[in-house]
């Protein structure tokens, strides 16, 4: 049985994911442009840490 905090962590680390998803998205641009001078962002990292968590907790389901 799943308490509610579980729940309410496991939607906030879904949502937390989709957001990083979607600015990762429209920061593509800026990252090309970023890229060309040098300088990467660390989006990458974000997307994929919050991913692993989110896969941690559904998996404990």
């Amino acid at each position: 049985m799943r308490t509610m905090d579980t729940y309410l962590y496991r939607a906030s680390l879904f949502v937390l994911y989709q957001l990083t998803l979607l600015v990762g998205i429209l920061l593509l641009p800026v990252a090309l442009l970023a890229r060309r001078v040098g300088f990467t962002l660390p989006l990458d990292r974000l997307v994929t840490r919050l991913g692993n968590a989110y896969d941690r907790t559904a998996d404990g389901s």
